[in-house]
């Protein structure tokens, strides 16, 4: 199937033309951070992860929302969601595949990684963590390519594809799951102990996820002939207005246990990313703009008469993704390790380099999705017609 990626119009090779200039810029500054080192980004000894492992956490939250699509598809038999599964199971292997280069570029030699299989530590969060999300990208591309061969060809899939399917459910979970173990396993931390933190994890990754799918379905409905089809738009639609107002109440939940326990260690990173603390507050302005972009977005997706509406739904949809980016991929990070367990205020800030580098990895990102649903989306017209 991978020769229908090799067909498309002008407009097609120009965006993947595009998307592979940026890469190739983004991966000429990697090169020079290689040989510098991590010297080259806005990071320091006190805040250690910085804006890759942001991307990173974010677009775990990407990968996992694609089981919004397989779980009701799949074990409730829900048909409305026949067009746009392998969609899902496609984003999450792009988002999966950024999330293994974000980690690579925070290495800083990317020789390091071996050490995880060389020196394999069973009780440590990050050997784990490789597991779930080495394991996550291996089943969705089984799965979607033999699901999608399958229907190109008229046939069934194969029996075995089941229980990989079924499998592939609970393992969504554990990618989030285990990411957020990762930062509340460290009790250092106190804007991160806490053990709401995967909850709230998968409440945001269950909003992020299918919010991104639905946007990238209207464009494909935009510059193609294919259409999801408005059940599955509303449907999915809803499951992002609960996972969004789940996303908020646990925050909540956090602001009140953090203020009412008067306890310095909780109180003191929310002062900072809210009201700036000993002078300091970059993320201030970023961390307002967030919740209220979440709350623009949960006004306009609870009355059915907006969530109906598609010009209002495409607004919701963009104000829960970029909202929950700014909350998870900077405000999680760079929270947690502002102020310092001395509660010292040494802001991060990343660098021009980090930037551009991110600005790679992403559209690498976008080339794999784009090139996965050009296959999908000519798979589809081929059985339509």
């Amino acid at each position: 199937m991978l020769e229908l990626a090799l067909k498309g119009t002008k407009k097609y090779w120009i965006w993947v033309l595009a998307l592979l200039g940026v890469v190739s810029v983004g991966f000429a500054v990697y090169l020079k951070q290689l040989s510098f080192g991590l010297g080259l980004t806005g990071m320091s000894r006190d805040v250690s992860w910085g804006f890759y492992i942001a991307q990173f956490t974010f677009l775990v939250g990407v990968a996992a929302g694609g089981v919004m699509l397989v779980l009701p598809y799949y074990l409730h038999d829900h048909k409305a969601f026949g067009k746009i599964t392998i969609l899902g199971e496609f984003l999450a292997i792009a988002a999966v595949s950024m999330c293994l280069m974000f980690i690579i570029a925070d290495l800083g030699q990317p020789m390091r990684a071996f050490n995880v299989l060389l020196y394999p530590t069973p009780y440590s969060m990050l050997f784990w963590d490789m597991i779930v999300l080495n394991g996550y990208l291996f089943l969705n591309i089984i799965i979607g390519w033999i699901v999608l061969e399958a229907e190109r060809n008229a046939v069934a899939p194969p029996k075995w594809i089941k229980p990989v399917i079924y499998l592939s459910i609970p393992w969504a979970f554990g990618i989030h799951t285990v990411t957020a173990w990762l930062y509340c396993g460290l009790p250092g931390r106190g804007f991160w102990l806490t053990a709401i933190l995967a909850p709230r994890f998968l409440a945001s990754a269950f909003a992020a996820g299918p919010a991104f799918l639905l946007l990238i379905c209207f464009i494909i409905r935009k510059v193609t002939d294919f259409d999801p089809g408005k059940k599955a738009i509303q449907t999915v639609s809803k499951i992002v207005t609960y996972a969004i107002i789940a996303n908020v109440f646990f925050f909540i939940c956090e602001v009140f246990v953090a203020m009412y326990s008067g306890i310095p260690e909780h109180i003191d990173h929310l002062k900072y990313l809210f009201f700036g603390l000993h002078g300091h507050g970059v993320l201030v302005p970023w961390m307002w703009t967030s919740m209220i972009l979440m709350v623009i977005a949960i006004i306009l997706l609870v009355p059915p008469v907006t969530r109906n509406n598609e010009t209002t739904l495409i607004v919701a949809l963009i104000c829960v993704f970029v909202g929950t980016w700014i909350d998870k991929g900077l405000g999680m990070i760079a929270g947690g390790f502002v102020p310092s367990p001395l509660h010292q205020v040494n802001e991060y800030v990343p660098s021009i380099p980090e930037l551009i580098i991110t600005a790679g990895i992403w559209c690498a990102g976008f080339l794999i999705l784009t090139i996965l649903f050009k296959i999908a989306v000519s798979v589809k017209r081929e059985v339509a017609a």
